[in-house]
């Protein structure tokens, strides 16, 4: 196993890594802001006004795109332990 092979499986799990996370970082986002300017524009400062709506959103996000973050996981796994051999050699 040299340099390079080290380098593209951290790459690659890098890469996972912000591709499975991305949707629920976004739809947080996203609801976040909603509610700022809500909040804002109301003037009703509640913690639990913040966070409900964006632990919905994230619970929401992970219904819908669970099993293709699941299956995503699953294949890197897979394909990480089958290269096993090639890297000890």
């Amino acid at each position: 196993m040299n340099a390079q092979m080290v380098l593209t499986v951290g790459r690659d799990a890098l890469t996972l890594l912000l591709m499975v996370s991305l949707p629920i970082l976004l739809s947080v986002l996203v609801v976040g802001l909603v509610v700022s300017i809500f909040q804002a524009i109301t003037q009703i400062h509640e913690n639990t006004l913040a966070f409900v709506p964006k632990l919905i959103a994230a619970v929401v996000v992970f219904a819908v795109a669970g099993p293709w973050m699941l299956s995503t996981l699953v294949d890197y796994i897979r394909r990480t332990i089958e290269s096993i051999p090639s890297m000890v050699l």
